[in-house]
Parts: C-alpha cells; structure tokens; sequence
C-alpha cells in the first residue's frame, strides 16, 4: 500500500486532519474576512494613497513623496502640531506617572475602608471622554468655573484655562491625570505582588517607610512603569478626542466646517487634529494619509527606542 493509501495524504497529514483544518479554517473565516477587510486593506490603501493626490471624488493622481515633501517643507501647521504633540506627551506621560504611582502607593496601604478609595480613583477612567471634557470645561471656567471659585476664596487669579495659549496643554494634561485611573490599577496590582519578605528583610536592616519604596517598590514595578509608558506614549501621540472638544469644535466653533479649531492660538492643535482637518476638512485624503504614516514611524521609532533602553533598567522577578 502506498504511502497516501497508509495515510490518507502524501504529506503525512491523514484525511481526519485536514477536515478538521478546513473546519477550523471555515469557523475562523469570519474573523479572517473582518481582519483583511477592515484592518489589513486600509492599512494598505493608506500606504497607497500616502503617494496619491486624493479628494475622495477624482480618481487618485500619483504624486510620489510630493505629500511628505510638503509635510515637512510646506505645512507650518505639521510642525506646531507636531511640538504641540511632543510637548504634550513629555508632560503628560512624566507628570501622569508620577502622579499614578504616588496614587498607587496610597491605595497601597491597609487602611479602613480602601475599597472604596480605588473604586473612587477608578471611577473617573470609565466616564466617556466627551462627557469627561464637558465637565472640565465648566469647572475650568475662568469666570464661574470650580476651579477658579476655589483659587479665589485663596487669594489667587485662575488662569483662564482652555482659554488661554499657555494654559491650554496644561489643562488637557490635568484632565488626563483625572482620567488615570487604569494606570493607576495597573501600578497597584504591580505593588502587591512584590513579594513581602523583601520588606521584612528591609525592616530588620533598618530600612523606613521610604527607603523601601525607593529600594524595593519602584525597582520591583519597572515592568508596570514600562507598560503603562508605552501605553501612555501610544495614547499622547493619538491624542484627539479631548483636543477636539477643548478646542472649540464640540461646542460649535468651527463645526460647520468641520476643521478642528486647536484653540486658542492653536495651542491645542495636536497631529491627528491636523491630519482630521486635512481628512475631513479640506477632503485632501492623501496628504492625511501621509500624516497618519509619518505619525506611524514617530510612534514606532519611540516605542522601539524605549523598548531597548528597558533592558537597562527593568527588572523581572529580580533578573535585570
């Protein structure tokens, strides 16, 4: 008897094996369609059209790198979008984490009643985001707001807040403190698995309340700090929804149109602003696509540049 006789097929695979492979792949193929359709083919098309001169009613026109030449040579707004950007993630992704884990330290400890301190932390990560920000508008008010209300009764002037260049950043990086409560999970879960014989070792040697965080917490949770930084990294460069409605847009100014103010001044116009403006505001497809990819290499380029400087200085159940 031949081999595909003794077992079903020439590969050595039996005919029981390969209907079970069409019947796995028959299950899967909704998943495998939605991934081509929805996720691979745009990536593609968007590569494509980075290349082409494209208002969603002409047929694509190739202009070659003409897009990204004009990006960088060209387009005044890309770059202060793209320091906004910058700007914005180096505060908010510094400030946030020490923010959280302070935070995480807090709710750390054995207190009465800690449930319902991290359930109130938490809370605020799972507001959606346009009813978050509408929120904040009203309580950053420069003339009625909460904020300012509260700052007189000390004897300060508020500053004017989303109203004012200088303020605006440091306004949405206040909002997003107030939003972190995932990170804020993530380092306290990452806290209660250092083990506890490594503080007791710490207490016989002497060690207080704050030479063991420093010597044992923090080097302990490095792998939460890398997480929650990539994270954050991915999330500030994709910074849109909060910008959107603080800017004006979500309250009428400039809907219309539908360009993304960045008020004022700009100040909150952030990269994928500009790309939405070019997108949907001015129907240049294929110059957004170009922002969206040039975008892409930023975020990788950083991500991966984190990623090799983690050996250096994370710590995996005590192996370096």
């Amino acid at each position: 008897m031949s081999l595909i006789g003794r077992r079903g097929t020439a590969g050595g695979v039996t005919r029981r094996q390969m209907h079970q492979l069409r019947l796995g792949l028959l299950f899967a193929s909704p998943w495998i369609v939605g991934l081509l359709v929805f996720n691979v083919y745009p990536i593609v098309a968007s590569l494509y059209l980075s290349f082409t001169n494209y208002d969603l009613i002409n047929v694509p026109h190739f202009v070659g790198l003409t897009n990204y030449r004009d990006l960088f040579a060209n387009d005044p707004l890309f770059m202060t979008a793209l320091t906004n950007t910058f700007s914005f993630a180096l505060a908010s992704i510094v400030l946030g984490t020490v923010v959280d884990v302070g935070i995480a330290l807090l709710l750390n400890t054995r207190v009465r009643g800690i449930g319902f301190y991290r359930t109130c932390f938490f809370l605020p990560s799972i507001v959606p985001f346009v009813a978050g920000v509408m929120v904040w508008i009203w309580m950053l008010n420069p003339q009625f707001g909460f904020v300012n209300s509260v700052l007189s009764l000390l004897g300060i002037t508020g500053p004017s807040w989303f109203a004012d260049p200088a303020w605006s950043k440091p306004a949405l990086v206040l909002l997003g403190l107030w939003t972190s409560g995932q990170a804020v999970i993530i380092y306290l879960a990452a806290m209660q698995d250092v083990p506890r014989t490594l503080y007791e070792a710490a207490e016989i040697d002497g060690a207080g309340p704050l030479r063991k965080v420093v010597t044992i917490t923090l080097p302990m949770i490095t792998p939460a700090f890398l997480f929650n930084v990539v994270i954050g990294i991915i999330a500030a460069f994709q910074y849109f929804t909060q910008a959107f409605i603080a800017g004006g847009t979500g309250a009428g100014a400039g809907s219309a149109t539908g360009i993304a103010a960045g008020a004022p001044e700009d100040s909150t116009l952030f990269v994928v602003l500009h790309l939405y403006n070019n997108a949907f505001g001015y129907l240049r497809m294929g110059y957004a696509s170009a922002i969206a990819w040039v975008l892409t290499l930023i975020i990788l380029a950083i991500t991966l540049a984190v990623l090799r400087s983690s050996g250096r200085w994370v710590y995996y159940g005590g192996v370096r």
